[in-house]
């Protein structure tokens, strides 16, 4: 950990992550403490970043986080990110990909790295963790490094999405629960192979989700999916589809896409290979 991501993370982010909230994190014992690996996170608030940073931090690991590029624009705050070595994604545009190829070096150099696989915050409207976005699997699977999954709750109160509001008083409770390392190497290497990077990022984001289910002690109901349930558009909350019926060949919606024989989506179910896990 440099000295300036020290001094940035305990010196600034969190004295104010501790002055609006009382976090509480369960499974520390689970993080890897040597070489790199994918810490991938459920997404509800643009405090997530802050929340799931400051559960490795205080645990002396440092992680570095993809940000949009806009971040870096913002006086002080960009430079807070340029030098704590935060990697910056420009979204649609034809630099969107070279923030996984920085992203593929930092784990290659043993760095951990932070992605949040739904690609923005959730639009579900019961708050659950949305179908995946395949860049965090594709990583996963080119390097091999483990996958590290988070579950988060909480900081949605404090600062809710699209404009609902900053709520720092009383503090809230933020609950972070960290899940035993897994890897993806039943998929294999290869990334042009759609059925395996769709299988990988079910599996990431199964992962998450059943920690999300054990914080907030109910089960998850079937993911909410912007090819099927609709975009809401930039900024809003989605509303749900009813289930579409399932027949003997379809069992149940996919936890990464267009549930099987619903509208959206190509013919392989995948989207291009950009750097669009996250914050948004």
């Amino acid at each position: 950990m440099t000295p300036f991501y020290r001094f940035a993370a305990r010196g600034a982010i969190i004295p104010f992550l501790k002055a609006v909230s009382k976090q509480h994190v369960t499974g520390t014992e689970n993080i890897p403490r040597e070489g790199g690996f994918i810490a991938v996170a459920n997404h509800l608030s643009n405090l997530d970043p802050l929340t799931a940073m400051r559960a490795l931090v205080d645990e002396d690991v440092p992680i570095y986080s993809l940000a949009k590029s806009q971040l870096f624009e913002i006086p002080v705050l960009g430079h807070v990110f340029r030098a704590g070595g935060q990697i910056p994604v420009y979204r649609d545009s034809a630099k969107a990909g070279n923030s996984l190829v920085e992203a593929e070096r930092r784990l290659g150099e043993g760095d951990p790295i932070m992605i949040f696989p739904e690609g923005t915050l959730s639009r579900d409207p019961l708050q659950w963790p949305m179908t995946g976005k395949t860049g965090a699997a594709r990583l996963a699977m080119r390097t091999g490094v483990p996958v590290l999954p988070m579950g988060q709750w909480g900081a949605q109160d404090v600062l809710g999405a699209y404009g609902s509001g900053f709520r720092p008083f009383p503090r809230k409770d933020v609950d972070v629960l960290i899940g035993k390392p897994f890897d993806l190497s039943e998929f294999g290497e290869d990334t042009s192979d759609h059925a395996a990077v769709r299988g990988a990022t079910a599996e990431i984001m199964r992962r998450i989700t059943e920690l999300v289910e054990q914080l907030r002690g109910e089960k998850a109901p079937r993911p909410f999916d912007m090819k099927y349930d609709g975009d809401p558009g930039k900024g809003n909350i989605g509303v749900r589809r009813p289930d579409p019926p399932t027949t003997s060949d379809d069992v149940r919606p996919s936890r990464t896409g267009t549930p099987p024989g619903g509208p959206g989506g190509n013919e392989n179910g995948d989207e291009p290979e950009t750097a669009s896990e996250q914050q948004p």
